[in-house]
């Protein structure tokens, strides 16, 4: 094998091109331009993405809080329009409505058999005068429109003022000079069960609510004593000075606070039947006409024994000592609660003037207190109005509905404006607990207190109460019911003031109310 001979020429050559390419000084100043170029394609990208001014960010803050306050705006105005315009339209200081009635004749208040309660009437010079064609039997309901607007005319002021008439017709009226004619407010009022109970009431003191529970539509609404609202400018300052205090002003059916007496059983018995669901119908206490609870003397009406007796005797006899003794053994917070969810120191969902009505007994309170609260005197107060709430609610399966007065407007074409549909306030009590309750109440009827309502032609389902106000003086009576007790279709509460039981001078009135009512069905 040939073998060529090598070149130390070539050698060197070689050598030479190694030490260039293996240099380290070379390679360390590569990797310095590399690193530079990456820095600056670096900065070079940064350069391009943009840049955060502070100025921007302070105009994206105000934004937000400019969008931020016009959301709250019309969050406010959308609450304004669903909720609290009526009221504020019809405040008294509102000036707009000084502007309506110089524009319009004020509109009638009619009954919900088309009788008219309230109407105005122009003379031909111009003066109006607003007429109550009943006098003083619809007072203090549909209420007066001179020396401060009261009842409906105060409620329902703006609608009165408002007329939706055809346009054509208001301009042709405006142009001739002529007043337009405002609308018409439909009432849910009953002329017959309104006058039956104004005249069963008589002279006393007292008020009466007749309502129908599936609807919450209040029938009749009385209150004594009253006054003629259309003569209210006469008899102003008598009626102001008032020196026997019949305070005649007063709505009592909605303003009246007094002692529940005997038909604050009613959510005591309930209570009872909470605390023991399964032992409620084994309970038995021997009345003796009196006994001491918690330090405190009860007695029963007139002393009287009734013996031996279960939860729903004790209730129909309406015995003050078998419930003062329930009394000492209930949970008085949770007692507290249920009395709150019937809405005791709580407003009631109505338009109309009212006193909220008071329960003060609490898990802090003497013990003393306990036997008077049970059964309904001590410091507990309510109105007629919202008892008949509570025992509408039961006849309703324990749902309340709103009450209301206003079943429609309407123009003076007869168009309707707006309607009222009945609103559901909330479940209160489950309809088990209504129908015991129903149960006990229609024992009163049959077999207790109520006893003068029962016949053969309708069921009634009521507790009667004898509220004790100042000492040596009659007690108020008080009457709470429905009827037909099975399927309740009205309820009343009734309460006569300073006379004496509740089965004595309440229950007659129930029994008049009723009977107009299913003779006019």
């Amino acid at each position: 094998m040939k073998r060529e001979k090598e070149n130390p020429k070539n050698k060197l050559k070689m050598q030479h091109s190694e030490e260039v390419y293996s240099n380290p000084q070379s390679e360390s100043e590569n990797e310095e331009e590399g690193k530079a170029s990456v820095r600056k394609k670096k900065q070079t990208e940064a350069d391009l993405q943009p840049k955060k001014n502070p100025t921007n960010q302070q105009i994206m803050l105000v934004t937000y809080i400019f969008v931020g306050l016009f959301i709250m705006m019309m969050g406010y105005y959308t609450k304004f329009m669903i909720t609290d315009s009526s009221e504020v339209i019809n405040n008294a200081y509102n000036k707009r409505q000084d502007l309506l009635a110089e524009q319009i004749v004020r509109g009638d208040i009619v009954s919900a058999d088309g009788k008219v309660l309230a109407h105005t009437i122009t003379d031909e010079d111009g003066t109006e005068t607003r007429v109550y064609p009943y006098g003083n039997m619809f007072a203090h309901v549909v209420g007066r429109f001179l020396k401060g607007r009261t009842g409906l005319e105060s409620t329902e002021n703006f609608h009165l003022l408002t007329s939706n008439n055809n346009t054509l017709s208001k301009i042709v009226r405006e142009l001739s000079g002529e007043k337009n004619i405002g609308d018409n407010v439909i009432t849910t009022l009953d002329t017959k069960l309104q006058q039956t109970a104004y005249e069963a009431l008589g002279n006393r003191k007292g008020a009466i609510v007749v309502m129908e529970p599936s609807s919450g539509k209040i029938l009749a609404m009385v209150s004594k004593p009253d006054y003629n609202p259309g003569e209210i400018d006469k008899i102003w300052d008598e009626m102001v000075q008032d020196s026997d205090n019949n305070s005649a002003l007063i709505n009592r059916a909605t303003q009246g606070l007094y002692p529940p007496g005997s038909t604050f059983k009613i959510l005591t018995a309930l209570e009872y039947i909470r605390e023991n669901p399964g032992t409620y119908e084994d309970y038995l206490y021997d009345c003796k006409g009196h006994g001491i609870f918690n330090s405190v003397k009860i007695n029963c009406y007139n002393s009287n024994a009734h013996g031996k007796e279960d939860l729903k005797k004790s209730f129909a006899k309406s015995c003050n000592s078998s419930f003062a003794h329930i009394g000492t053994t209930l949970n008085i917070k949770n007692f507290r609660k249920l009395c709150q969810d019937f809405l005791f120191n709580s407003p009631l969902p109505t338009d109309l003037v009212y006193n909220q009505s008071k329960f003060v007994l609490s898990a802090n309170s003497d013990k003393n207190q306990i036997p008077q609260t049970v059964i309904g005197q001590g410091d507990t107060q309510i109105t007629p109005l919202h008892n008949a709430l509570i025992v509408s609610t039961i006849a309703n399966g324990g749902v309340l509905l709103k009450p209301y007065l206003v079943d429609r407007i309407v123009n003076q074409g007869g168009n309707i404006i707006t309607k009222t549909m009945p609103e559901i306030y909330g479940s209160i009590i489950t309809p088990d607990e209504a129908q015991i309750l129903t149960a006990y109440m229609t024992e009163t009827v049959e077999n207790g207190t109520g006893g003068a309502l029962k016949n053969n032609k309708y069921t009634v389902a009521g507790k009667t109460g004898s509220a004790e106000y100042k000492q040596n003086k009659p007690a108020h009576a008080w009457f709470v019911g429905f009827s037909p007790a099975t399927k309740p279709e009205i309820v009343v509460s009734i309460i006569v003031e300073g006379v004496g039981t509740g089965s004595e001078y309440a229950v007659p009135i129930a029994s008049k109310i009723f009977k107009t009512y299913y003779n006019n069905k």
